[in-house]
């Protein structure tokens, strides 16, 4: 038998050999957080943003660690996820700051409340839809439902934040699933008016369109692609977003120049993580 004196001994013991495994309780020691690869930033990229439809209901072992761990790689100032439950967002957030250091606000532009989706009791489903993180304050926050959301509610969120120094009117949107391109047009063409009222603009979001479908016309009217390869009558150049090897996610930039852009596999969704760098200085 251990006496009460050894099991306090013994504890302190395996609380100073945790301590030594783990590190510094600062949030980039802590014993899960994932490796980022050589070259990852230290701290958020002001001028970066990113759009990614993170796949629901995808279930991967670990998924909201490898999400965050992931996101950390691009450190982006701003995210725009789709297919988002309010639970997941919740903490991939905390494991960008716990784990990464990079501290985030969040919006969430839910329009559907979904058991089977997100999880939660039966009587209070968790929120599903869209969310925008970003590192600095966001202001004047809506969320708007499309009047017709097809088979399933859809809507855009906006807010104001700070994007390469400068605030920015920023969306983000899930338009209707494929095979609903009379109801993607009329959506499209409710978002391509909101963005028109603003001289500056981005919205991410997962599009289910490829660049040259009819229902994008009106988006490609008020803004263009970050991928300046890419335009509507030019799918044979556009960098594919998603695992059947079309490109659905865009980063649409209003009077906004872009100055590099990246997408990445992973293997937490069946939509690729598309970066955009982006460049806000006023013309000399």
């Amino acid at each position: 038998m251990v006496s009460g004196t050894g099991v306090r001994l013994l504890a302190g013991a395996m609380i100073v050999a945790c301590m030594t495994l783990v590190g510094p309780s600062a949030p980039k020691g802590t014993l899960f957080a994932r490796p980022l690869p050589a070259g990852a930033p230290e701290d958020v990229v002001p001028n970066r943003v990113m759009t990614w439809n993170i796949c629901n209901p995808c279930n991967e072992s670990g998924q909201n660690i490898g999400r965050a761990a992931d996101i950390a790689t691009y450190a982006p100032q701003v995210i725009g996820l789709q297919e988002a439950c309010v639970r997941d967002v919740e903490r991939i957030r905390d494991h960008l700051e716990y784990q990464y250091g990079l501290v985030y606000q969040v919006e969430y532009g839910s329009v559907l409340r979904s058991w089977s989706r997100c999880g939660g009791l039966p009587w209070r489903p968790g929120g599903f839809g869209q969310a925008i993180l970003s590192a600095a304050p966001m202001t004047d926050h809506v969320s708007v439902e499309y009047p017709d959301g097809g088979s399933e509610d859809r809507g855009y969120m906006a807010v104001t934040t700070t994007v390469d120094g400068r605030p920015t009117r920023v969306f983000n949107t899930h338009l209707a699933q494929r095979r609903q391109e009379a109801v993607r047009a009329e959506q499209a063409d409710v978002l391509a008016a909101a963005v028109a009222r603003h001289d500056r603009a981005i919205v991410l979001g997962d599009f289910n369109a490829v660049p040259d479908a009819p229902e994008l016309a009106e988006m490609w009217a008020v803004a263009a692609d970050a991928d300046p390869e890419c335009r509507s009558g030019a799918t044979g150049t556009c960098e594919v977003t998603t695992d059947w090897y079309s490109k659905f996610d865009y980063i649409f930039l209003r009077d906004i120049a872009p100055a590099g852009h990246g997408v990445h596999l992973t293997r937490y969704s069946d939509h690729n993580m598309f970066h955009a760098d982006v460049d806000l200085t006023d013309p000399t």
